[in-house]
């Protein structure tokens, strides 16, 4: 079992950047899929940003795509999703996630795909 840890997020203007930050503890992080998802009030858990166990495949939320990046480095446990032009609508609680089924996670993306979710942090982004 991975425990997961979100940090990093806050207030921002629009057109401003944050990274938030993803800290992994447990056996076999390595080999998992991980992703982003995001939640707005009275809004359903979307899809954000998903990267393979080896970095090699990453996919995005057309809302997203070109503004986000995400990234890991397995040797230090940790993802990362680095969101620049922010905009109003980016407003969210910020989800990490993680699935030991890996391909299930990077071709679907949906938010039952995930074992694994950190407690989320607070996105706002101010107009």
């Amino acid at each position: 079992q991975v425990q997961l840890v979100e940090s990093g997020g806050g207030l921002v203007q629009t057109g401003g950047s944050l990274r938030l930050s993803c800290a992994a503890s447990g056996r076999s992080f390595s080999s998992y899929a991980m992703g982003w998802f995001r939640q707005a009030p009275g809004k359903e858990r979307e899809f954000v940003a998903v990267i393979s166990w080896s970095g090699s495949s990453t996919y995005y939320a057309d809302s997203v795509k070109g503004r986000f990046t995400i990234s890991r480095d397995n040797a230090k446990n940790t993802v990362v999703l680095q969101m620049n032009s922010l905009k109003p609508e980016d407003t969210a609680v910020y989800y990490c996630a993680g699935d030991p089924r890996s391909k299930d996670l990077v071709r679907n993306r949906r938010p039952q795909d995930p074992d694994y979710w950190g407690q989320g942090t607070q996105v706002t982004v101010s107009s």
